[in-house]
């Protein structure tokens, strides 16, 4: 943690002091002086709900690092208190709680919210789409970020990226998948615009927080699901209740998980505790997307000792996923204007990333391995 947090304080600093250049009050002798020392005297308290359990492993532990970055880097100016799913709110209502300014800050994903704005899920995954790398390089880079916040703005949110959990696992099956007839009539916990492309090749995609995955697949509500990756996978005893373990995650390729914050919470902060707040995103953005580059193999291992049958989807289904997956995203961006603003620039960006990425990740792989 200690360089984590000598990393996190660095990237701060530059952040502050790019902000202080911009400041005419600063610049004003005395009156700069009152406005810094006003500042720095004045304490916030905020609470962050999440749509995770209590500490789980990555996700769960990801906003909690956030919030002793923040406080730590403020000296305790900013304190955020944590909350897991239904301490305060179910999973599902995060958004119009910090929304409605109920609480100042939430933690999950913005497909969640894809039956409030059919956008959202752009934020999160798209099928056959960018890797977390490139997600990054969108979002910070390309365009994305300012994005996301004109589409989130009527909502009064401020959207972030708050980690990323890198390419998941194709989910969790009790019957091998021969062809993608076996899609036909299946209920699989899928959200997001690869639960829109599962529905179309033939099975019923079901929305469910992570917390309800279990159960449901123990008890017959779902026949199959997909969660993250083994790191998770494991920690929930999903090889408890089903035994085939499918790669690759085609739905869900490089996942960005949101931190949300009430605009007016956000506003109400003067620029160094922002600059410490993007920051420390930044900083939990990338910490996670480590961890679970460094966990996962791990957890794959004890799983496959457990019993876990891990199998390739078939080239067959693959294909159809793919041809799907263009059409519904074609047919979204028809039905919604943001939709379609968002996906031209997400696309143009994937499109020049691929190119790259052919003489550079692909080719490095290939000759590595």
């Amino acid at each position: 943690m200690g360089v984590f947090i000598k990393a996190a304080s660095l990237c701060v600093a530059l952040a502050m002091l790019a902000a202080c250049g911009g400041n005419d009050a600063s610049q004003n002798g005395n009156a700069g002086e009152n406005v810094g020392k006003s500042a720095k005297q004045e304490k916030y308290q905020w609470k962050l709900v999440t749509t995770w359990p209590k500490n789980f492993p990555g996700l769960g532990v990801a906003p909690e690092n956030f919030a002793k970055l923040v406080h730590r880097m403020s000296s305790g100016r900013l304190s955020i208190k944590v909350y897991a799913a239904g301490e305060i709110v179910p999973a599902m209502e995060v958004f119009s709680a910090v929304s409605s300014g109920t609480v100042q800050m939430g933690h999950g994903a913005a497909y969640y919210w894809k039956g409030k704005i059919p956008a959202a899920p752009l934020f999160t995954s798209v099928p056959f789409g960018l890797n977390a790398q490139e997600m990054n390089g969108w979002l910070y880079h390309g365009g994305g970020l300012e994005l996301w916040r004109e589409v989130y703005a009527p909502y009064n949110l401020v959207p972030m990226a708050g980690g990323n959990t890198g390419i998941q696992m194709g989910g969790w099956f009790n019957k091998e998948l021969n062809s993608i007839e076996d899609f036909k009539g299946l209920k699989m916990r899928i959200p997001g615009l690869g639960g829109e492309v599962f529905t179309r090749a033939g099975g019923t995609a079901v929305n469910l927080a992570g917390g309800e995955i279990y159960t449901s697949l123990q008890t017959g509500v779902i026949d199959a699901a997909e969660w993250v990756a083994p790191y998770n996978d494991l920690a929930f005893g999903f090889n408890n209740v089903a035994k085939y373990y499918y790669y690759p995650g085609w739905h869900e390729p490089g996942p960005t998980i949101e931190l949300i914050i009430n605009k007016d919470a956000y506003q109400s902060l003067p620029d160094d505790l922002v600059a410490i707040v993007e920051a420390a995103a930044r900083t939990i953005n990338q910490d996670m997307l480590d961890e679970y580059t460094s966990r996962n193999n791990a957890a794959l291992v004890v799983l496959k000792e457990k019993g876990v049958e891990l199998r390739r989807y078939p080239d067959e289904v693959l294909d159809v996923l793919r041809e799907t997956s263009r059409i519904v995203m074609e047919e979204n961006a028809q039905n919604d204007e943001m939709f379609k603003k968002v996906y031209a620039s997400y696309n143009a960006y994937r499109k020049s990333a691929t190119a790259y990425h052919q003489i550079s990740e692909r080719a490095y792989y290939d000759i590595r391995d």
